[in-house]
């Protein structure tokens, strides 16, 4: 399935990517591994859940590929993989183009209307 704005990402892929986003939990977890690797027991201590509550969220988000396990001695340290939320950025950056162009089109219409005051737009810029 060709998906707008970035080549062929398998649909699956994407859906297991943005399910895994959805929930407030998992992108706390994503949020704290960006800084490092961390073991399950590091990931758990910051929530009100039990490590097996947590354990359910990582699974989660290692099907999506978002992060994977390593293997140092005893522990068994989780890591982010940023390639998943790349290509879910650049499946989205096709959609923001789309917009953007819809958006100059419907300026230049509403310009050419009669008695329309001709204001330069700014153009939106992403935070």
């Amino acid at each position: 399935m060709e998906l707008l704005g970035y080549g062929k990402i398998p649909a699956e892929r994407l859906n297991a990517t943005f399910t895994a986003l959805a929930d407030p939990t998992r992108r706390a977890i994503l949020v704290r591994l960006a800084a490092g690797e961390l073991s399950v027991t590091e990931l758990a201590a910051p929530f009100a859940m039990s490590q097996p509550a947590i354990s359910k969220h990582l699974k989660v988000l290692e099907r999506a590929g978002l992060i994977s396990r390593g293997r140092d001695a005893q522990r068994r340290p989780r890591r982010i993989e940023a390639k998943p939320l790349a290509e879910a950025t650049g499946w989205l950056e096709g959609y923001r183009q789309l917009w953007e162009g819809n958006f100059q089109r419907l300026d230049a219409l509403l310009g050419e209307l009669p008695g329309a005051k001709r204001t330069k737009r700014t153009k939106h810029r992403r935070k």
